[in-house]
């Protein structure tokens, strides 16, 4: 064990949800650092699985209902120090909306060339692949 104290917050999940050739990122209200633009997401609560939570802050902040498809991966995020999981999603029905309004401001359905726009300082890797494959040219 180090000498850091490790951060005991929630974990967040995060949907990574890919409908009719692009991907859903939502905009918060107030910036996390340099982040603005990112994957519709929240804390996981006590007794929750991660899926389960992605399920859950993609239903609230979107309106949208979707399945996981499965897990894309985790990792410590370097502008947050929040332990992220990230889960591959497909919309099974829903009308899309900003969920919550004191939280968000904009949603935004984004192709593959236009991440960097929203994303610049790029993404988690195997989200990055995972969006290629998905986005990619067919």
């Amino acid at each position: 064990m180090t000498q850091q104290e490790p951060d005991i917050r929630p974990g967040i999940a995060a949907a990574v949800i890919v409908h009719q050739g692009r991907v859903l990122m939502v905009r918060r209200r107030r910036s996390e650092g340099s982040l603005s633009w990112q994957f519709p997401a929240g804390e996981i609560e006590p007794g929750e699985s991660p899926t389960e939570a992605t399920l859950r802050e993609a239903r609230e902040e979107t309106g949208l209902d979707v399945s996981a498809l499965h897990p894309l991966g985790e990792r410590v995020h370097p502008a947050t120090g929040r332990l992220m999981t990230y889960t591959a999603c497909v919309v099974l029905g829903g009308t899309e909306r900003v969920g919550d309004p004191e939280d968000l401001a904009e949603l935004a359905w984004v192709g593959l060339k236009e991440i960097p726009e929203y994303v610049p300082y790029g993404l988690f890797e195997p989200v990055q692949r995972y969006l290629e494959e998905e986005l990619g040219p067919r």
